[in-house]
């Protein structure tokens, strides 16, 4: 049984830092892209970022890109997103995903499995 399970969210001020892990068993992790997605209040869930199954290629959403960091151990079957300078408007539920393939991420239609998603409040 594949479980994706996020942990570090929580609140953070505004231009801080926070840190997302997303443990994965049950699957063999370095054959899979990983990736993250949110859902802000409201909206739609969209894209954040993604890295291919050997850490070499990575994707980031406009959004975001030079603020969040995507990173991984294969060796500890964990996926990282590093979020620096966050803003109130990164408010959201993150959600951990995995493919099998590192293309059609920026849709977030079928991934293989989700993660059940954890809160990141940015407080300004």
């Amino acid at each position: 049984q594949v479980q994706l399970v996020e942990s570090g969210g929580g609140l953070v001020q505004a231009g801080g830092s926070l840190r997302l892990s997303c443990a994965a068993s049950g699957l063999t992790f370095s054959t899979y892209a990983m990736g993250w997605f949110r859902q802000a209040p409201g909206k739609e869930r969209e894209f954040v970022a993604a890295i291919s199954w050997s850490g070499l290629s990575t994707k980031y959403a406009d959004s975001v890109k030079g603020r969040f960091t995507i990173s991984r151990d294969n060796a500890e079957n964990t996926v990282y997103r590093q979020m620096n300078s966050p803003k109130p408007k990164d408010t959201a539920v993150y959600y951990c995903a995995a493919r099998k393939s590192f293309s059609g991420w920026y849709s977030g239609l079928d991934m293989d499995y989700w993660g059940k998603g954890l809160l990141v409040t940015v407080s300004s």
